[in-house]
C-alpha cells in the first residue's frame, strides 16, 4: 500500500517550515529556472500544491500541467492554488496508476521516493521515466545522507513520524541514483541545502 498524507495535509507545511525552515521550498524554487514558456509539465506527488504558485510566479500563461497526488486532502487544498492562466489537471492517484502520461517536457518529483523502498522504486520511477521525453528535465528534489550522524538520525525520526501517521513502508533511503544512471540521465545542474540534507538536481533524459 502507498504512503498517503491525508492525515497531515492541514498543518503539513507549518510543520516542514518548523523542522526545516524554509530549505524545503528554497530546493524545489532553485529548479524552476529550467522551465520554460509552452512546455508540459508533470508534478508527481506535489503535497499541498505550493509550488503550483511558485510556478504560476514565473510563468503566469502558457504551461500545460498534469498535478498527480494521491492524498485527497493535499489534492483539495492544491485545487486553491492561485495557478495564473496555466493549464492544470489534477489527478488523484498514485503516479503509478495515473495512465497514460506521455510527452512531458519536464517532470518534477519533490521529496516523492523517500516514501519508497527499494524494491517499491522501478514501480514508481519507470513510469515517470516514460512519462518524460527524450532531452526533456527532470528536476528532483529530496533528502540524501553525506555522513552527517544527525542526517541519519534525522532522517530515521522523520521516517518513523511518517510510518505511524501515514504508513510511509520505508527504513532508509532507496537508491534513487542507480536507476537514473541506468537509465542514461545526465545531470546539468545541482545544489545542497540544509547542511547538505537535502539535494536538488535537475537531470536531462538522453
Amino acid at each position: 500500500m502507498a504512503a498517503n498524507y491525508d492525515n497531515l495535509a492541514f498543518f503539513y507545511d507549518r510543520l516542514s517550515r518548523l523542522v526545516f525552515s524554509n530549505a524545503l521550498v528554497n530546493a524545489q524554487v532553485y529548479l524552476l529556472s529550467h522551465i520554460r514558456t509552452g512546455n508540459r509539465i508533470l508534478i508527481a506527488g506535489g503535497g499541498t500544491g505550493w509550488i503550483l504558485e511558485e510556478i504560476s510566479k514565473q510563468h503566469p500563461s502558457g504551461l500545460q500541467i498534469t498535478y498527480v497526488e494521491i492524498s485527497a486532502n493535499m489534492m483539495a487544498l492544491s485545487k486553491k492554488r492561485n495557478v495564473g492562466n496555466n493549464q492544470v489537471t489534477f489527478i488523484n492517484k498514485p503516479i503509478e496508476k495515473a495512465y497514460p502520461l506521455h510527452d512531458f517536457d519536464v517532470v518534477i518529483t519533490p521529496f516523492l521516493f523517500d516514501n519508497f523502498t527499494d524494491k517499491q522504486l522501478p514501480d514508481v520511477f519507470m513510469p515517470i521515466h516514460h512519462a518524460l521525453k527524450t532531452g526533456g528535465v527532470w528536476l528532483y528534489t529530496d533528502f540524501q545522507l553525506t555522513g552527517k550522524w544527525w542526517q541519519y538520525l534525522t532522517l530515521k525520526s522523520m521516517l518513523l513520524f511518517f510510518k505511524m501517521l501515514c504508513g510511509v513502508q520505508s527504513w532508509r533511503l532507496p537508491d534513487v541514483g542507480s536507476l537514473f544512471d541506468k537509465q542514461g540521465y545526465h545531470t546539468i545542474n545541482q545544489r545542497s541545502f540544509f547542511g547538505d540534507f537535502i539535494t536538488s538536481k535537475a537531470l536531462v533524459k538522453q
